[in-house]
This record gives structure tokens, C-alpha cells and sequence, in this order.
């Protein structure tokens, strides 16, 4: 496929690569790099452009993989699962489901491939449950050379390692092994809560839970909570009409021309969130877990995350809320704060540590460009780690300062992609 136009979600990036194609399987993921190799074209695979970052931009041959879908295998004894590179994660959950199975944690949009989540390091929050590519225990890749490869703990552990979250740099994923745990059920409580009593319980609240995390509306001393505990049951769903108005209603619906009005008239963003975060009013349900982890998101925005260490989360915020009080921004998205256990995965952002992931937004075609300045001096003057697809402006020389595994991994690279057929200048960046 030629003159093909592919963009992010965002639209924050496009790319017009030489060549698109969608391989089936495996196999026609080895013959699509073979023939790339053969006319000096470097490939990256996308999934549903979910990342805000160029990452997976190229000129050359674009893999999509939106026919390598589909469980190949569940182990409810063995408690692992296996899964083509290309299937959405909602559709996985739902594959899960069916054997009695769920993954331990996930984060709260369900719609990119598992692939690409992984590789990017997408996360949810949790207590114990770490991100996605924590559950990760194989990878199947197509390398450089067009060889096969499955690795894991034990098979090739240094490019088990190195690949979870890999970028698409060590080679093409097409199949993934996770661990899985009997299907479960979460009670999800979310309220209102002062943002100074969120920080002062901050221990509390991150311990007596198996996932917590809060959004502070910006311009406000509000927030609002979520714990998410798992119970035996029964389930008690959320109602229909009051889903639809909470998360369909006013979470979208309302929330996309609240965000227009506010685009054209700045000024009024501050009253806006006084209202809208006094408009939240508690709520708890029990359901599957995996339809409590996420939540819909149509309204189109610009994100900038970064992982900094747990300790340092009460002092960010409020050195956030300082930099928003000056009033050199009207910011109409929440702050969205989430927690994750260290893990072992060497360029993951939770790598080694108990890590806070802080995530700030802008409205699609609002200016972003200050604002996100201003809070990744703060993110990066406590050695905060950016997330792999959203937006920042790391390079190699900061990035190796943070992340002690990186040199191991580039080595990695070198081994298995010494031409870095699978580059980009995304990663000529951040990996050199």
C-alpha cells in the first residue's frame, strides 16, 4: 500500500511512509522486513496512534497491525495467557473473561493494541500490580535479520529485559505472554476531596487501597478520588441511565463543548473548574475489573506524563498548583496523579522504584507549549522520567542520568539491530 497519510490520535504527528502493509501473521512480518531490508527502508510498527510522541513515525515501510489480532492460547492453570501483537486490549480483556481470567492491572483507556501499550509503558495505578509490561513473561519478536526469537526470564532474559518496553527498537513484536489471575471484582468509590486533605492522607489512602488514584482540577484546592478494592461480590454495575450520564453525558459529551467554549474564551477556565470539580458527586459500583480500570475517552486532547519517585508527589503538586496560581495559564483538564510498585523492567519509567506518575493535559488546539514547560522543570528536577508516548523534551544525555539499565539496553540494540532498521528520529533522540 502507497500514498498512504497516517496520523496520531492527537494529530500531533503524521507520517507518510514509502510503504504500508498489514501482515496476518508472523511470517508475513519476517517477508514485509525482508523486503524492506532489501531496498535500505527502515520499519516501525504502529498500533492505534494512541501516543502523543513520534515514536512510531517513519518513511519507511509502516507495519500496521490491525489483521494480527486474536488469542493464540490461556494457561488458567499456568495462570499465562498468549496474544497477538495487534489486538486492542478490550478485546483481550474480553477474551480473558471468557476463560475466567483477567490481567492483575491495566490502565484506564482500553483501545490501543497490546503491543503498542507495552512498548510505550503504558500503566495503570496499584498498590502491588504493577504496569502492563510488569505482567509481560515472554515477547515473541521478529528481528533485524528477519529471525524469529521468543524470550523471556529464562530464554534470552538480557533482550527479555531490554524489549518489554523497547520501543519497537529491538525488533517487531508480534505475540506477547502475559500472566494472568482468576477473573476478579473491584469496587470502584470515587468523592470529592480537598486537594491539601488528598496530600496529607497521601500514605493512608495509597496503603489502605489496592489502587488509588485523584484528579486535581486546576484553579481549585479540588479534587477527585478513586479506590478501586477488590471483593468477593456480588456485582452492582453501575445503572444504565446513570452511566451514561456520568460517563458518556458529562464526561464527553459536556466536557468537549465545555473545552470548545473555553478555547475561545480563556478567561472563564477558572470558574469553569470550580464548577465542574463542585459538580462531581460521589458514587461506588462493583464490576469485572477490567471494565472498572477503564473508562471511555473521546474528547481529544495533548498530554505530557512523567514517573517521579513516590516520595517527592506532595511536593510536585503543590509546587504544580504554585506554578497554575500565578496565572500564567488557564488550564481546563484535570491533573491526573496514579501510583505504581517498582518493577524490573529496564527502561520502564517505574524501573527500580515506587514511582507517581503525574499527568497534565490540554484541550486539542489550545496552546500547551508553557504550561508543559513549566511543570517538566519541576517533573525533571527530582529525576522524573518521561512517559515513552507522551509528550517531552528528554534526550539521551538526561535519560541515561535516570534510567541505570539504559546503557545495557542500548547494548542490547546493538546486538540485535546494529543498522537500527527499526529507528526513527524519535528514537535518535531518546536512545542515540
Amino acid at each position: 500500500m502507497n500514498d498512504v497519510l497516517w496520523h496520531t490520535w492527537a494529530d500531533t504527528h503524521q507520517a507518510r511512509p514509502r510503504r504500508m502493509a498489514t501482515p496476518d501473521n508472523t511470517d508475513e512480518v519476517v517477508s514485509a522486513i525482508a523486503a524492506a531490508a532489501a531496498e535500505d527502508l527502515r520499519v516501525r510498527m504502529v498500533g492505534t496512534g494512541h501516543s502523543f510522541t513520534d515514536v512510531a513515525i517513519t518513511d519507511g515501510l509502516l507495519l500496521s497491525p490491525t489483521a494480527l489480532t486474536g488469542l493464540r492460547s490461556v494457561d488458567p492453570v499456568a495462570g499465562t495467557a498468549t496474544v497477538a501483537a495487534g489486538t486492542p486490549l478490550c478485546d483481550f480483556n474480553e477474551a480473558l473473561a471468557e476463560h475466567g481470567v483477567a490481567l492483575a492491572n491495566m490502565g484506564d483507556i482500553a483501545v490501543q493494541t497490546v503491543s503498542g501499550a507495552v512498548q510505550t509503558g503504558t500503566h495503570g495505578t496499584g498498590r502491588d500490580a504493577g504496569g502492563l509490561a510488569s505482567q509481560v513473561v515472554g515477547l515473541e519478536l521478529v528481528l533485524a535479520d528477519g529471525s524469529v526469537v521468543e524470550c523471556s526470564a529464562e530464554e534470552d532474559p538480557e533482550l527479555f529485559h531490554a524489549a518489554r518496553v523497547g520501543l519497537g527498537a529491538f525488533g517487531v513484536v508480534t505475540a506477547l505472554t502475559f500472566a494472568v489471575r482468576p477473573a476478579f471484582l473491584l469496587h470502584a468509590r470515587e468523592e470529592p476531596m480537598p486537594l491539601d486533605e488528598v496530600l496529607e492522607r497521601l500514605p493512608e489512602l495509597r496503603a489502605d487501597n489496592d489502587h488509588f488514584e485523584f484528579f486535581w482540577f486546576p484553579h481549585t484546592g479540588n479534587t477527585n478520588t478513586k479506590r478501586n478494592n477488590i471483593v468477593e461480590g456480588p456485582a452492582r454495575p453501575l445503572s444504565p441511565l446513570k452511566a451514561w450520564l456520568d460517563d458518556d453525558l458529562l464526561s464527553n459529551r459536556l466536557f468537549e463543548r465545555v473545552n470548545r467554549v473555553c478555547r475561545r474564551f480563556p478567561s472563564m477556565v477558572p470558574t469553569v473548574n470550580q464548577f465542574s470539580s463542585r459538580a462531581l458527586s460521589a458514587r461506588a459500583y462493583t464490576d469485572v475489573s477490567h471494565k472498572v480500570f477503564a473508562s471511555v475517552r473521546e474528547v481529544r486532547f495533548v498530554e505530557m506524563e512523567y514517573a517521579i519517585p513516590a516520595e517527592h508527589t506532595v511536593d510536585v503538586l503543590r509546587e504544580a498548583r504554585s506554578i497554575v496560581d500565578r496565572g500564567d495559564h488557564r488550564v481546563s483538564f484535570p491533573v491526573e496523579v496514579r501510583f505504581a510498585p517498582a518493577d524490573d523492567v529496564w527502561l520502564s519509567t517505574a524501573y527500580g522504584r515506587e514511582s507517581a506518575y503525574v499527568a497534565v493535559h490540554m484541550y486539542q488546539g489550545v496552546p500547551h507549549e508553557k504550561y508543559f514547560a513549566d511543570l517538566e522543570a519541576v517533573f525533571t528536577s527530582v529525576g522524573g522520567r518521561p512517559h515513552w508516548g507522551k509528550m517531552h523534551t528528554r534526550d539521551r544525555s538526561y535519560l541515561e542520568g535516570v534510567y541505570p539499565r539504559l546503557e545495557d539496553a542500548l547494548a542490547v540494540r546493538e546486538r540485535v539491530d546494529p543498522h537500527h532498521r527499526f529507528g526513527n528520529p524519535y528514537l535518535e533522540r531518546v536512545l542515540g
